[in-house]
């Protein structure tokens, strides 16, 4: 069985939406969007710089754009019922509800929108991040987090934890990294992300979820709450609402994607950490990260070789 993931808030990088927005249709697409929402798409994909895609109203929206306009054009290469199973990181899970079918493209942007605006806003409040501790015993590693008062707001499997808490929190840890660890890298991100710092943005996300029309899944969807396989579209979204002050198991996903049989995993624009994950944790599972179009021929060949 194939797996599509979508990545979280940190894989952009100024720029990565260029080579997309040549394909035949992609920027007429994306206009729309952007139209919808009230955001440039294509400019912040584009031609702004590292800091305006790290503001979290901007990063967000760019991001769930980004991998949904890849999903577009691996299905018209690969076909609509390549994948046996959906989930995304962070952000990343709007862009696998869209694919579920759970939302319209248009409803999961309108989402993402006010999801990346409030928490923007809550991220205001204090001052906060995150950073990623790599290595050492997990068990080893949270208690030192808890110790300095952060949350291990990420469980991301092989060997990687992220902190989230106050800047002086993250800066305590970067002066003291938990024993047996390699070293502690400080994220792109502008805020303590799933953590209680959030807790002032979840409100808003109530009354935006109470809106939709959500759809039951079309395919296995994995909620990255606890990694479990979710039914209803009505339980994807409420855990769309409540994941925002609430830590990512990505280890607990990789664990049920090794139970489903998973075969193989493509990870949708802008590819790369999730399926660098997936090569520690779920060792000779081939994957594709689509990073430019030009991976698209090696995700399809993926997909013929190991579909179901």
């Amino acid at each position: 069985m194939l797996v599509l993931v979508a990545p979280g808030q940190g894989a952009q990088t100024p720029g990565f939406l260029t080579p997309w927005l040549e394909l035949p249709g992609a920027a007429d697409r994306v206009a729309g969007w952007s139209d919808a929402i009230g955001l440039d798409l294509a400019h912040y994909g584009t031609k702004a710089d590292a800091d305006e895609i790290r503001d979290t109203a901007v990063a967000q929206p760019l991001l769930v754009a980004a991998g949904l306009l890849a999903a577009a054009e691996l299905t018209s290469k690969a076909g609509p019922s390549a994948f046996g199973a959906v989930a995304g990181h962070s952000v990343g899970e709007i862009t696998a509800a869209a694919y579920a079918g759970v939302l319209s493209d248009t409803d999961a942007l309108s989402f993402v929108r006010t999801r990346g605006l409030a928490m923007a806003e809550a991220a205001a409040i204090t001052a906060t991040g995150m950073a990623a501790v790599l290595g050492g015993d997990p068990d080893v590693v949270v208690a030192h987090l808890e110790k300095l008062g952060l949350t291990p707001a990420n469980v991301n499997g092989a060997g990687q934890i992220v902190a989230a808490g106050t800047m002086e929190q993250i800066a305590a840890l970067e002066a003291e990294k938990p024993e047996g660890s390699m070293k502690v890298v400080a994220l792109k991100v502008a805020g303590a992300f799933h953590t209680h710092h959030m807790a002032p943005a979840v409100a808003g996300l109530e009354k935006a979820a109470a809106a939709l029309s959500p759809a039951d899944p079309a395919l296995t969807y994995v909620s990255n709450k606890d990694g479990q396989v979710v039914t209803t579209g009505a339980d994807v979204v409420a855990r769309l609402v409540g994941q925002v002050a609430n830590p990512v198991r990505w280890d607990l996903c990789m664990e049920t994607f090794a139970a489903l049989g998973v075969t193989g995993i493509v990870e949708l624009s802008p590819g790369g950490t999730l399926t660098g994950l997936a090569k520690r944790a779920l060792k000779g599972v081939p994957s594709v990260a689509l990073k430019t179009p030009d991976d698209l021929d090696k995700a399809a060949t993926l997909v013929s070789e190991h579909a179901v």
